[in-house]
């Protein structure tokens, strides 16, 4: 048995994030010195029910900023935190976050620090921040950056900014599919899938569900000959659970998100998405 000591505070963080008993997660982390992500795979292989895409990342608060350009062919989301609500719902904040946006969009900036050095009036945006910090008197930052281009673009904001969403399609701009790409993008915030479909699913995700698939099986007393072809079947139903192609469309149940996209332009499909979430 480890003799690691872990505090109260590491046991409630992995409690708020898996959902998990004060006891189990205690048990978790001593298992497994410590390691949150470890701690996670053996509350999951112990059957408890984990979301997959859970992380160690701490809450923060802030808003969500999405927009397109005019022909919808190419889209950003900014995250600008904030460590209060009470900042994050202010005006002046808001607002500051809608300028970012606007320039990320009208310089198409690749990264956090590119955008950090664009202009912004006669400063950059980094210097403006830096002027924010100072004025409000709390810690404010530009936590994610996210960019599509595409035939078709859409974005979407969630909650009162609290969620923002990118949808790349590959057709090209019409009404019913900038309506159909945000009613696909509000699947996207609902359900928080973790790729458009298997085949887009990284392989040690993949790797990482089979063996604890696997392992579970065993647990429940299975044959180990068995186990692989078992685990085939809890591979489908996580994929067409956590992808958004085969997720069933939440406006209508009677049919997956694909079906639904072909049904209003034949081959319409999603060719990528971007999720951004306050705290995430």
């Amino acid at each position: 048995m480890s003799t690691i000591t872990i505090s109260a505070a590491e046991v409630n963080k992995l409690r708020q994030q898996t959902g998990a008993g004060m006891m189990d997660c205690r048990k978790a982390l001593m298992e497994s010195n410590g390691d949150f992500e470890k701690a996670i795979d053996y509350l999951r292989k112990k059957g408890q029910k984990v979301a997959a895409n859970r992380s160690d990342r701490e809450a923060k608060e802030g808003v969500v900023i999405a927009k397109a350009n005019a022909d919808n062919t190419y889209g950003i989301v900014v995250t600008l935190s904030s460590e209060t609500d009470f900042v994050a719902k202010n005006e002046e904040f808001i607002h500051f976050a809608q300028q970012v946006a606007d320039i990320a969009l009208e310089t198409k900036a690749a990264t956090i620090d590119a955008l950090k050095e664009a202009k912004m009036g006669n400063a950059t945006v980094g210097e403006k921040l830096m002027e924010m910090v100072a004025k409000i008197g709390e810690k404010i930052e530009l936590s994610r950056f996210e960019q599509v281009a595409g035939e078709s673009v859409i974005p979407y904001i969630h909650q009162g900014y609290r969620i923002g969403v990118l949808v790349g399609m590959n057709q090209a701009a019409s009404e019913a599919i900038i309506t159909a790409g945000r009613d696909v993008a509000m699947q996207i915030a609902a359900m928080k899938p973790l790729a458009v479909d298997a085949d887009s699913v990284p392989e040690e995700m993949v790797a990482r569900e089979k063996a604890i698939a696997i392992e579970q099986i065993i647990a429940e007393g299975k044959a180990a000959d068995k186990a692989e072809m078992i685990a085939a079947g809890k591979l489908n139903k996580f994929f067409k659970e956590n992808t958004l192609l085969p997720q069933a469309f939440v406006k209508d149940n009677s049919k997956t998100v694909a079906e639904y996209l072909t049904s209003v332009s034949k081959g319409l499909t999603v060719v990528t998405f971007k999720r951004s979430a306050v705290g995430a």
